[in-house]
Formats: C-alpha cells, structure tokens, sequence
C-alpha cells in the first residue's frame, strides 16, 4: 500500500474488505475507516485516537508492537462498553520506510466473534441438556432391570409395576426425541416461508375436537369462541396444528379441575404491516411468575421441572411454537400472573378475502 497522500487507490481497497478495517497512523490515530468499522464501532472517527475504538490495552499494545518492527499481530478483545462483545483484531503493519503522522502505518481488521460463540455456547448447553434428559429416563430403565434380574425376578406384582414404569420411561424417551426431530426440522426451514393457506377456524376446530378427552379427564373446560367470517392465513397446516396442539395442551394440563382454557380469534389492523389474526389461549389455571416469562421459549426450560416431567413435558415445547410462529412471520406474546393463569397470543398476517372476481 503506497502511503503517498495523493493516490487514493489505497482507500477504495480499504472500503471493499469484507470486514470491520481502519488505517492509523504511527501514533496510533484513525486516518481511514471503512462503513462496516462506522456500523461496528460508532464512536470511531477520522482524526481520532484508537482508543475510541477499544479501549483494550491489549489492541493499544499490538500496536505498539507492530510499530516495533513486528509485521502482523493477532489479539483478542473483550469489549464491556456500550454492550458486551468479543471481537479478534488483526494489525499489519504496511511496511513503509519512515513512519510520518498523517500518513498511512497500520492496517487494522476486526472480526466480531459475538454471535459465533453465542451459537457455540447455545449448542454446547443444548447438547449437556439433551444428555442430560435422555441420562435420567435410561438410569432408571437399567435400575428396573436390575432389579428385574434379580431381587424381583419371582415377584409378580412387582414385575406388573416395574414393566409399567419401564413403558413410562420408554414413552418420555420418545416424546424427547419427537420433540428434538421436530425442533431440528423448523429450524432447517426457518428461512422458507410457508407457501400454503390454512383456514385458522377450521384448523382450530378441529385441535379442540381432538383435545376435548384430554380436557374432560382434567375437569377443565375447554372452549372455542365463535368466529363470524373464515380467516385465512399464509401458513403450513401441520405446523401450525403443532402450535396450537402445544399451546391448548399446556393450558388443560397445568390447569385444576374447575379451571378453563378458552381460544379466541380476532383480527388486528395496523397501519404498518397489514391485517394480523391474533389467536389467544388463555387460561385460568396456577399462572407463571413474572421472573419466568422471558426464558420460557428457551430450550430444556421448565418453570417447574418435576412437575413439568411429570406431566409429560420435554421442556422443548415452546421453543417449537416460537420457532414455529417465526418462520410463519409472526410473532408470540405472553401475559400471566401468578395465581390468575396465562395468556398466549399468536399473532399471523392474515391473507386478504378472496376477491368476487376471484376464480
């Protein structure tokens, strides 16, 4: 890179790296930024310190390295201030003959490595508590065997009650791993949106009809309000059937007797992104603490995790629903108190009636 003031030819390159890049001058102040350093680091300006680039010493340092005479430094940053993020910096110095102010010394590129280790993170715990929920059902199936083979291989009421209890585990073995297929599905389509149309009444309908044992064993009331016209929504059927089979089901089985869950449609009209269908599930069952609501899409998150398994729960039902509801452009809202039950809402873009012209 010639350092010759009068040839710009240095900063259209400087512009077309594909990250984050500054060019400083020996004593370390910025002479060139490139947009995607402007977007990451808005502080930054033309005229001033690297420092108000990051304030690491470890970057301060590199730099003072590579004046040294070290021709490329690699450095990690933690950055705290104005949010917490991690970043790589990579300074090369130019190799110019004489060091002058103003003028062209130092290359610096920045890679944000904030949301790749997030993601690491992400998998990494989702991976410790997918073993962990698979460890728990498959120790007590060995117990059960063990105790089978041995002390309990002539008792035959106890054989009744451990085979019970071994279809139990086997069942909730299933569900988790059910549940982990069709998490790792939506995920690998969360970029296609859905294509087909689904009446929401009708789909509705017949979740209801189909939950209605499970609700008249639970003493709870289940209902579906009236709608006056079909409401159609850009959305795939088995998906969204998944949702509100999820949503309604939480609702009967985290109820008490004497308690009700009741699903209303309405149609919402924004000024900015059109008309919506809002489907709400609410319920008058035990209700969530204020303190749980914003983790309960996360994976493996339970409120109360015995009682959770107890019930059947995987702890991935939600975070299928939000998964679910985002690839369908939409959006889930959650509103409970604790005592006084829950409220989930879908929103949906709703398609426009058919025209008379239609055909």
């Amino acid at each position: 890179m010639d350092n010759k003031t009068s040839d710009p030819n240095w900063r259209v390159i400087v512009d077309a790296i594909a990250d984050p890049a500054a060019v400083i001058d020996q004593s370390g102040v910025v002479i060139h930024l490139n947009p995607l350093l402007a977007d990451l680091f808005p502080r930054a300006r033309v005229g001033y310190s690297v420092s108000l680039i990051s304030r690491e010493p470890a970057l301060l340092k590199a730099i003072a390295t590579a004046r040294g005479g070290e021709l490329r430094s690699i450095v990690q940053l933690h950055d705290r201030v104005p949010v917490e993020r991690k970043l790589t910096a990579i300074i090369t110095a130019l190799g110019v003959d004489e060091f002058e102010f103003g003028k062209p010394a130092f290359l610096t590129v920045f890679r944000d490595l904030t949301d790749q280790e997030r993601h690491a993170q992400l998998r990494a715990d989702f991976v410790a508590n997918a073993s962990h929920e698979l460890r728990t059902p498959l120790a007590s199936l060995k117990l059960i065997v063990e105790t089978l083979l041995g002390a309990g291989r002539d008792d035959t009421a106890s054989k009744d009650r451990f085979l019970g209890m071994m279809a139990a585990q086997a069942d909730r073995m299933t569900q988790l791993i059910d549940d982990l297929m069709s998490l790792n599905r939506v995920e690998m389509r969360a970029h296609l949106p859905p294509q087909d149309t689904v009446d929401i009444g009708e789909l509705l309908a017949q979740v209801v009809q189909a939950l209605e044992p499970l609700a008249d064993s639970n003493g709870v009331n289940l209902a579906l309000l009236p709608i006056l016209d079909p409401i159609r929504v850009q959305g795939e059927r088995d998906e969204l059937n998944q949702v509100f089979l999820n949503l309604i089901q939480n609702g009967i089985r985290y109820g008490y007797e004497g308690s009700s869950v009741t699903i209303d449609i309405k149609q919402t009209h924004a000024p900015v992104g059109g008309s919506r269908t809002a489907i709400s599930v609410a319920d008058t069952g035990i209700g969530i603490a204020a303190d749980h609501l914003p983790r309960l899409t996360e994976r493996f998150y339970r409120v109360n995790a015995s009682a959770s398994r107890a019930k059947g729960g995987t702890g991935l039902g939600l975070a299928i629903v939000k998964h679910i509801v985002s690839r369908h452009r939409g959006e889930l809202l959650v509103e409970s108190e604790l005592g006084k039950g829950a409220v989930f809402t879908v929103l949906l873009p709703t398609m426009p009636k058919p025209s008379v012209f239609d055909v």
